[in-house]
């Protein structure tokens, strides 16, 4: 009998990875008994349309690959989140018709962004919640806030298991429910191969940091002034990842001399930006919300053995090796590191996917033992 999951994830499937692609990826290629529907965030054409963007409708369902054992699908959102639970109602209501129209009466559900709570009672299967950040202490409006609160209460609750990438999730959410701690990783191999210098890095000592660009984490006035203290010695900042700043720091980061923001590269080539770079950064607020975070960026950095230097944030300052400093000391840090450059350091011992994705193999398999509702083929 094929093990069927969906998952209802924070990102789409791109050529960015995060956790929930390495995980899936793993499922999917270690036992060709498994396929799963991956649920994409919608596409919003109202918001395109305020914004002076050209609206787009969801991709719907197709073909992901594995031989056919990975379909992904993107919804459209009908309504705006002003709608409440109109707009959640519809969405539900598309995920309900993927899943029927592959056929799937049973499985496991997968949820990793708490807003979809509401498909607790629609799909009627067992369901894993696996927490990735405390979207609980993320800044956000009154409203959306309540509506994050309200998830992650109602999955905590709910589900058969909840898994947590790391400790300090382990202890908030672990004091309200058992939790299983299954931390981030990294495919090691595959960053530890020589790779050619990238075209677009550029010439010159590399201050290289790599991940999603977004006010929750990046420090955007720590970075700025990192990039004056590089180009003070002749170095560059760089930021590599999706950017999901704000306009106004789009603008800023954008005529900030010594900074280049390349933006996203596909998980093939990330490697040889690492590898090539002389110093990697760190430069993250410390606040609540980071402290929930196991940053995947953190094994990435230590597969490939270079410097790091790091605002004292979670995973970073516990580990031997990582130059952690304050923002005050960080910008000069960066730049000494820069000028005494040096080649790479030894080898760590860095957790592979491979190990993560066995443990969570056994949390899925845990989950599709308990009894299944009726809901989708009721």
């Amino acid at each position: 009998m094929n093990r069927r999951i969906v998952v209802i994830s924070l990102e789409t499937w791109d050529g960015v990875w995060r956790r929930n692609q390495y995980l899936v990826d793993g499922l999917l290629a270690s036992d060709d008994d498994t396929e799963v529907l991956f649920v994409e965030p919608p596409t919003d054409p109202l918001y395109d349309v305020v914004n002076a963007r050209v609206p787009r409708r969801g991709r719907g369902l197709r073909v992901g690959g594995y031989g056919g054992r990975l379909t992904l699908y993107q919804p459209t959102k009908a309504l705006p989140r002003l709608a409440g639970p109109a707009a959640d109602a519809l969405l539900v209501r598309s995920v309900r018709r993927a899943v029927k129209k592959l056929g799937w009466t049973s499985g496991v559900l997968w949820v990793n962004d708490p807003r979809a709570a509401a498909l607790l009672e629609v799909i009627g299967w067992p369901v894993l919640y696996d927490v990735t950040d405390d979207w609980v202490l993320a800044d956000r409006g009154n409203r959306e806030h309540a509506r994050i609160v309200a998830g992650d209460g109602l999955l905590l609750e709910r589900s058969e298991a909840v898994v947590v990438c790391s400790p300090a999730l382990a202890t908030t959410k672990g004091s309200i429910r058992d939790v299983h701690l299954i931390p981030n990783a990294v495919d090691v191999a595959r960053y530890r191969i020589d790779r050619p210098r990238p075209a677009d890095l550029p010439s010159g000592p590399v201050a290289l940091y790599v991940g999603t660009l977004h006010e929750d984490r990046l420090d955007v006035d720590l970075v700025m002034r990192t990039a004056e203290a590089a180009h003070a010695v002749g170095g560059t900042v760089v930021l590599l990842g999706p950017n999901a700043l704000s306009a106004r720091n789009r603008e800023r980061l954008a005529a900030q001399q010594g900074l280049v923001v390349l933006g996203p590269r596909h998980r093939d080539d990330v490697p040889g930006f690492l590898r090539h770079a002389n110093v990697l950064l760190v430069a993250h607020v410390v606040t609540e919300f980071t402290e929930s975070l196991d940053p995947i960026k953190l094994y990435e950095y230590l597969a490939v053995g270079r410097p790091i230097v790091s605002t004292p944030v979670a995973g970073f300052r516990d580990v031997t090796g990582v130059t952690v400093v304050s923002a005050d000391d960080f910008p000069e840090t960066v730049a000494n590191d820069l000028v005494e450059w040096r080649q790479s350091g030894d080898h760590v011992v860095v957790p592979d996917w491979g190990d993560r994705v066995a443990a969570f193999s056994e949390v899925v398999d845990s989950v599709a033992r308990e009894r299944v509702s009726p809901g989708v083929g009721a």
